[in-house]
């Protein structure tokens, strides 16, 4: 199970620095989902599988972006979208190593592809095999067709809420949100934050427009997510 820092070159970051970079490591993470094709489910299941491990492992004893390509490994058995441990392994180099050619089916490649395996196997007993997901997506869509319909249309098309709100909820996987919080609550708090963005209120009835979506959540709740949200964004600025 020791698979230690700096197991190979070709993943080989400054652990100590990326204790305080986390938001801005994900980013990576996200687009190399992107250049390889994953969809929105997969790419959100591989965030989740890093965040998870990392909630009872060590980012100073496990090489995190070996964590993260097999993330993206397991994500893809798990959602049925079946990815090459080659293409992962050289789309993920070339973020490391930006205009560099794919790496040769030489001995250090097949020792990374190797390790990339045995992550993946380290990561299925970390979480005790528990690897599926529930996630705030579907719930996001339901939200914003219901609040669409409560909308004038003409307020609706001149306020991008739903395009917000995906852009919220897509940022959020950047830190741990999306297993600390359920997902109908991660839903409601990036809708509730798109609709204050755009200064949109609902009308009001005999309760809340979000607890008709979800009675058991609290507007103390939601504030307290959308903190955590917003303070992604803080440490990602202080990362560029």
């Amino acid at each position: 199970e020791g698979i230690l820092l700096n197991i190979c070159d070709t993943c080989q970051l400054a652990t100590a620095s990326l204790l305080h970079t986390q938001p801005h490591f994900l980013v990576s993470f996200l687009h190399v989902g992107v250049k390889l094709g994953m969809r929105s489910i997969p790419v959100a299941t591989a965030c989740a599988l890093y965040h998870r491990f990392y909630q009872s492992a060590s980012l100073q004893v496990y090489e995190p972006y070996l964590v993260a390509m097999s993330a993206i490994y397991l994500a893809g058995k798990v959602e049925e979208q079946h990815l090459r441990t080659r293409d992962i392994i050289n789309v993920c180099h070339r973020y490391l190593h930006a205009g560099s050619e794919p790496l040769d089916l030489d001995s250090e490649f097949w020792e990374l592809r190797d390790s990339v395996v045995q992550c993946e196997l380290l990561i299925l007993r970390q979480l005790n095999f528990q690897v599926s997901f529930h996630h705030p997506h579907k719930y996001l869509l339901h939200y914003l067709l219901s609040v669409k319909g409560i909308m004038n249309r003409h307020a609706w098309s001149r306020t991008p809420i739903s395009e917000t709100a995906w852009a919220l909820l897509k940022d959020s996987y950047h830190g741990p949100l999306c297993v600390r919080h359920p997902p109908q609550h991660l839903a409601l708090a990036v809708l509730y934050l798109s609709l204050q963005s755009y200064g949109v209120e609902l009308p009001v009835g005999a309760v809340e427009w979000w607890q008709v979506f979800c009675e058991e959540i609290t507007k103390a709740e939601i504030e307290s997510i959308i903190t955590d949200v917003l303070q992604l964004y803080d440490m990602e600025a202080k990362c560029t």
